[in-house]
């Protein structure tokens, strides 16, 4: 082959290990990237230009982390379906944080957490945390797993229960108590969202979460974080149930109009 060729199968194989990189993690920086594959920054964002002009990547509209696009849904796994969430998602969660100030969280559902995959902590004025993206988050002690969890099927919450007491985490295990699971979970379904207090998880804390749902299926949940003695529970849910329901099903509405397009061009 020839010498002037190997400039370009060696950009070929950098932004395939790119893709591969991504695709693993779900989304990541470019300084991560960079550290990843091994090669200068520099390189990586001429990279991520590239790819992002052909489809194949997107960058995130509420921070600086890149995600594989519904284009490289052939890469496997569901990263790319959930690449597409956060990308109608971004606009609604940075117009949330801009009217009510506090930051919120899209999550999604991965090997027994809830893995925060767009966030406008970057955005909040009151945010304790810059680096909530691509955070994983407990099932039972966050309110969006709570919430996650409450608007499943029957069987799958039963078989996601059972990995949970598998598991054996103490943290974990009064909130595996069967009387725990059958009032809780039910008022959260029935409610329409889950809450969690400071004494569960992340002290000083507290957060409210809705399920982001289609045709019965929990697509990822939103969460509002705020600081416990800033307001209450009751003032929370008050002020924010309300928008956040509101976003949700708007959410939703746009990956099922997107679902239907995808399907018209395949018949095409």
């Amino acid at each position: 082959m020839a010498a002037d060729n190997q400039p370009s199968i060696r950009a070929l194989l950098r932004g395939l290990d790119l893709l591969r990189f991504v695709n693993s993690q779900g989304s990541a920086k470019p300084a991560e990237i960079a550290v990843a594959i091994g090669v200068p920054r520099p390189t990586v964002y001429r990279l991520l230009h590239t790819l992002e002009e052909a489809g194949y990547i997107l960058m995130s509209a509420s921070d600086t982390r890149v995600r594989v696009s519904p284009r490289a849904s052939g890469l496997g796994d569901n990263y790319a379906a959930h690449s597409h969430i956060c990308r109608i998602a971004a606009p609604g969660l940075a117009d949330f944080t801009d009217v009510h100030s506090w930051p919120l969280d899209l999550s999604v559902y991965r090997d027994l957490h809830m893995v925060i995959e767009e966030t406008t902590h970057w955005r909040s004025p009151f945010s304790i945390d810059r680096n909530m993206a691509g955070l994983s988050l407990p099932m039972l002690r966050s309110s969006a797993g709570r919430a996650f969890l409450a608007f499943l099927e029957d069987k799958e919450r039963s078989i996601i229960l059972d990995l949970l007491r598998n598991n054996n985490d103490p943290e974990d295990e009064r909130f595996l108590l069967e009387s725990w699971i059958a009032s809780r979970l039910v008022q959260y379904r029935k409610q329409g969202y889950a809450t969690r207090s400071p004494r569960t998880f992340r002290p000083d804390t507290s957060s409210l979460a809705v399920p982001i749902i289609h045709e019965d299926r929990v697509l990822g949940c939103l969460s509002v974080i705020w600081i416990a003695s800033a307001f209450s529970m009751t003032e929370a849910i008050n002020r924010y149930t309300g928008p956040m329901t509101d976003l949700a099903n708007q959410i939703a509405t746009q990956m099922a109009q997107g679902a239907s397009v995808h399907q018209a061009d395949k018949k095409i």
